[in-house]
């Protein structure tokens, strides 16, 4: 089994060639080719490389699929005794990226 773990937008995620991942928002036109670079654990069957912060020349590619933006996530402030009550919605852009090359 070949994978690797990367660091994306101040989160890691799990990937493997073939997968789709949704990740934080990146700049860029659908099909185009995005590079990460911050790969912390490079795996190739037996084989596992972990880097010290990163893996030396190790590179994960991936093929932009789509951007959008998640379901609505609702923020409600509350105060008891105080009559303070806050509705807020939140929709956190994101990008689809399809894995090509571990």
């Amino acid at each position: 089994m070949v994978f690797a773990i990367i660091e994306t937008g101040g989160k890691q995620y799990k990937v493997e060639a073939g997968k789709k991942l949704k990740i934080e928002k990146k700049e860029g036109e659908k099909d185009a080719v995005l590079k990460f670079d911050k790969v912390l654990l490079v795996a190739l069957g037996d084989k596992v490389e972990i880097g010290a912060p990163y893996v030396p020349g190790a590179v994960v590619e991936g093929t932009l699929v789509r951007q959008g933006r998640d379901k609505k996530k609702i923020v409600f402030k509350y105060h008891s005794k105080s009559r303070y009550r806050k509705k807020k919605g939140h929709r956190q852009a994101f990008t689809e990226v399809s894995m090509t090359k571990v």
